[in-house]
């Protein structure tokens, strides 16, 4: 007897993760379900998958909002287990934690009680590493076990709410009487090249340094994971039963805003002549940020002294992570490729 691939759902199939998952199942043999929020965008999606993996009839799409109900119940037919990979749209601007706790939380809670009813084997989570932050700035590692508090000072309310949702997910399991398996996994700033030039990710830094637009280098430490590598990480804890009931996060490693910059003014030529890299000193961070709320996420990394480790991944899953100067090349080139920095 032949053994038919499992089928595996992907939340969010638009998104900068969402596609490297559906990309990196298809390589493994996996059938692939994703949702969408409009169908109009099928094609575009197809067509960035296609100039990675050819798709045939293994992917279909499923029209679905993480803020109601309507086409869960169809996405969740069929699925043996789930990446949820999808965070509801959310804007910088607001400074009401309810803003991004209310869709996060409902909608992790959404796929847990379709999953389940559909008798899916396991679900994976996609949080965030902001969700382990330790409440005094340390110095060493964080890993697995730290959770930020909600009342955190240093953090924004998007970073506070992605703890809390991911709480609210591990409350729903302990209520829930089944098989179903969970796991959570908190990458840090995912970089990596884009498949579409629609999506948006934290990446955005690397646009705007290449068109100019940044003054210059803060006195920042980024830690950094590849979208791939992310991918593959939720894909070996996908697979395993070891990983059930725990939470991994994805970290390949720390660049300074000062090495990114340099980086990627060595590597891309003509391309990079409008990156600066002198340093700006913190006071220029501190005034912009009353002023834009883009800016204002970054003030929470200045003197930080601690860094996220991916040990337990590394360890337990065999989970290799590329060097983030890999990455942050790899993703400026696709930029030029896709005329994103033009």
């Amino acid at each position: 007897m032949t053994t038919q691939p499992e089928t595996i759902l992907v939340t969010g199939g638009t998104g900068f993760v969402g596609a490297w998952a559906i990309v990196r199942l298809l390589e493994q043999g996996y059938n692939v379900k994703t949702t969408i929020r409009s169908m109009k965008k099928a094609n575009m999606v197809r067509d960035a998958i296609a100039s990675q993996v050819d798709a045939n009839d293994r992917l279909t799409f499923v029209q679905a909002d993480l803020t109601h109900d309507d086409g869960w119940t169809e996405a969740r037919n069929g699925v043996d287990r789930v990446l949820h990979v999808a965070s509801p749209m959310h804007t910088a601007d607001s400074a009401d934690i309810e803003t991004f706790l209310k869709p996060q939380r409902e909608g992790d809670e959404r796929v847990l009680r379709f999953a389940a009813a559909a008798n899916v084997k396991h679900v994976v989570i996609t949080s965030a590493a902001a969700a382990a932050k330790p409440a005094d700035d340390i110095s060493g590692d964080s890993d697995e076990t730290v959770w930020t508090t909600p009342n955190d000072p240093v953090q924004n309310p998007y970073q506070r709410s992605k703890a809390i949702a991911e709480k609210a997910a591990w409350a729903w399991m302990e209520n829930y009487d089944g098989d179903m398996k969970l796991s959570t996994v908190l990458p840090t700033a995912v970089f990596g090249p884009v498949l579409m030039p629609q999506n948006d990710s934290s990446q955005i830094l690397i646009e705007q340094m290449i068109k100019g637009h940044v003054p210059g280098a803060l006195k920042l430490n980024f830690d950094i994971v590849d979208v791939r590598d992310l991918v593959d990480l939720e894909i070996l804890v996908m697979q395993s039963d070891k990983s059930a009931g725990q939470r991994y996060l994805a970290a390949a490693g720390s660049l300074s805003m000062r090495e990114i910059a340099q980086t990627l003014k060595e590597h891309l030529g003509d391309h990079g002549k409008k990156i600066r890299t002198m340093t700006i000193p913190n006071w220029v961070l501190l005034v912009l940020a009353k002023f834009n709320a883009n800016v204002a996420v970054f003030v929470g990394l200045l003197g930080r002294k601690f860094h996220y480790t991916s040990a337990k991944a590394e360890n337990d899953l065999g989970w290799r992570p590329r060097n983030p100067h890999t990455t942050i090349v790899e993703s400026a080139d696709r930029m030029v490729e896709l005329h994103l920095v033009d």
